[in-house]
């Protein structure tokens, strides 16, 4: 079943000029992994970020529909708050706040309005499905700044959570980490397809092959190809898919 759909999705920055994203039909399944392949610049980011209208953030015009449980995202009885309640993100540096590991956690849902005790729950909660309870929760009061670039991301993690999303959308979270670090993350995301649909941007393919359903290549703004992962990474219907996965560019 699809829990996100796009219908003649186009992006463009500055004055229009720039085409960033270009006609994008296709559909993401719940509860599964989707991975985002193609070289630097093709419109993988753009992408993921018009998933929770983050384009906004910058000088866009995006057309077409982005269609979350039926229900087009670009209209304007959406309300962007509740929306990236709703789809979450962890970004490819891990960006903890400057402040201790329990008010990271709570800090998103403190802004909802959710108050003491039940703040202690959700905390441990988050950071129980991110994998990091165990490291830290003798710990909780100490700043995040002094934890390793994997337990960082781990909480950055534990923060998106916390706020109980549907998506999580991820843009490259193990660019900058260790190969023991990239194996817990990716053991997590395992994890946590179990509750969540979740959409990975990575230039890793070894990695989208390990951990994806399916995978969605790009190329200079055109999704080229999707389909569940075996049948990109062995079958592909596109020779321009094939070109990459082997080597031949990108």
């Amino acid at each position: 079943m699809s829990k996100i759909e796009m219908k003649g999705l186009s992006v463009y920055y500055g004055n229009g000029t720039v085409h960033a994203l270009k006609d994008v039909n296709m559909k993401i399944e719940a509860n599964k992994i989707t991975a985002l392949i193609g070289p630097s610049g093709c419109g993988k980011t753009t992408f993921l970020r018009a998933l929770n209208r983050m384009n906004e953030l910058i000088r866009v015009r995006t057309e077409g529909e982005v269609l979350i449980d039926g229900i087009d995202i670009y209209s304007k009885k959406v309300d962007v708050i509740q929306l990236r309640k709703k789809v979450g993100m962890v970004f490819q540096q891990p960006n903890p706040f400057p402040m201790s590991i329990y008010d990271n956690v709570a800090y998103g849902p403190r802004i909802h309005g959710v108050r003491n005790r039940e703040l202690d729950g959700i905390v441990e909660e988050s950071l129980k499905k991110a994998a990091l309870w165990d490291e830290v929760k003798d710990r909780l009061e100490e700043n995040a700044f002094g934890f390793s670039g994997g337990q960082q991301q781990r909480l950055c993690i534990a923060r998106a959570l916390a706020v109980n999303p549907e998506i999580i959308l991820f843009d490259e979270p193990c660019s900058s980490l260790d190969p023991i670090s990239t194996a817990r993350i990716e053991e997590l995301l395992s994890k946590l397809k179990r509750e969540y649909t979740i959409v990975i941007v990575t230039h890793n393919m070894q990695q989208a092959a390990r951990i994806s359903d399916f995978t969605a290549f790009f190329l200079m703004g055109e999704l080229i190809e999707c389909g569940k992962t075996p049948q990109i990474f062995e079958r592909p219907r596109d020779k321009r898919t094939e070109d990459y996965i082997t080597g031949r560019f990108g």
